[in-house]
């Protein structure tokens, strides 16, 4: 009996060594499988032994590949997505065509708008140096040796801020036009209006009272002046200075009688 106690005993090690055996062989087999699936970059990086980190993280991503391809099995694909795409496209499409029409229409517009611009501008300056160089030959013929000048105060747009009117008279210094005595202004407007006059004539000039300020010397200067204008256009002066009567071409009196107003019309 002791014989065959042993001989059972011998039996059971061997199923355990055989089982031993079974279960290292499943585990090599099993470290081959995984060996086979580790990428081929990584096996140059590391061709005998992989670290553990390493192995760690190819397992995470190796099982969150496995969960994200179990989840693509589940989710059910919207069929309708492709029309729905290809009809915003179209939509799009369209859409966009309308943005480039309108875009060029913008552009030929603004470019047209840029030409005028640049079309005033050479306008204005044109008239403006015009009207500056006959001011001062104006001034001086009216002063007998005095300056004028029109200035833009913002030169880069002439439109934006205005003009500036300054005035030298004769034997004095340089000012603006609202700093000058009544004479004075009188004299500057006049000159810038005959300068006006030259650039863009008129076929009648009314002005009234214009000699109103001045001395018995320059209410002659202006009146000569007035009628040498008079060829091409009508100056018609209302005036009370008798020097300016003797210069006119016609002459009207108004008068009132009795809350009456007539008038006398003769030759001077």
């Amino acid at each position: 009996n002791n014989d065959n106690n042993d001989n059972n005993d011998n039996n059971d090690n061997d199923d355990k060594d055989n089982n031993d055996e079974n279960d290292n062989n499943n585990n090599n087999e099993k470290e081959n499988d995984e060996e086979e699936k580790i990428p081929k970059f990584i096996r140059k990086l590391w061709p005998n032994d992989i670290p553990n980190d390493i192995s760690l993280a190819i397992h995470k991503l190796k099982k969150k590949v496995t969960e994200i391809e179990a989840h693509l099995e589940t989710v059910q694909p919207h069929m309708g997505a492709i029309k729905e795409y290809r009809l915003k496209q179209k939509d799009a499409n369209a859409k966009h065509s309308i943005f480039i029409q309108i875009s060029d229409r913008v552009n030929a517009q603004t470019t047209a708008f840029e030409e005028l611009r640049r079309e005033r501008l050479e306008k204005f300056m044109e008239g403006f140096n015009g009207i500056n160089l006959k001011l001062k030959q104006i001034y001086q013929c009216l002063t007998f040796g005095g300056d004028a000048e029109l200035e833009l105060v913002n030169t880069l747009d002439p439109f934006d801020e205005g003009i500036v009117f300054s005035v030298r008279p004769p034997r004095k210094s340089w000012k603006v036009i609202s700093n000058l005595s009544g004479g004075e202004k009188t004299l500057s407007s006049l000159s810038l209006v005959f300068a006006l006059h030259h650039f863009k004539r008129n076929p009648v000039y009314v002005m009234d009272e214009i000699d109103a300020a001045l001395d018995y010397k320059n209410v002659s200067i202006v009146g000569n002046y007035i009628r040498e204008q008079a060829n091409d256009a009508q100056f018609i002066v209302i005036s009370l200075r008798n020097n300016m009567f003797d210069l006119s071409q016609r002459l009207l009196g108004i008068y009132k009688v009795n809350n009456e107003t007539r008038s006398v019309p003769f030759l001077p």
